[in-house]
């Protein structure tokens, strides 16, 4: 089972909450998280931006991905913590 962080210890910021909403919207739309190439396309940004930003999620433990495999990135926040998607 999935453990939520605390939400009085939510922080994130603007750029790194449209990630998330990005993450929840993509599951939800299409049964899978997201790919490095769907984050690029999206937010026109290069390969390490969008792997520094998702280091970054996880550091802040907004995201857990299991290594070495594809697609594996799950939201650690509650559903009503994520901002609208711009």
């Amino acid at each position: 089972m999935t453990q939520l962080v605390d939400p009085q210890k939510i922080k994130f910021t603007q750029k790194q909450g449209q990630y998330l909403a990005f993450i929840h919207y993509y599951i939800k739309m299409n049964g899978i998280p997201p790919a490095h190439t769907d984050f690029q396309k999206y937010f026109k940004v290069t390969p390490p931006s969008v792997n520094q930003m998702l280091i970054t999620l996880e550091k802040n433990n907004l995201i857990r991905r299991k290594p070495k495999t594809p697609r594996a990135i799950e939201i650690l926040i509650p559903v009503e913590d994520i901002p609208t998607l711009i």
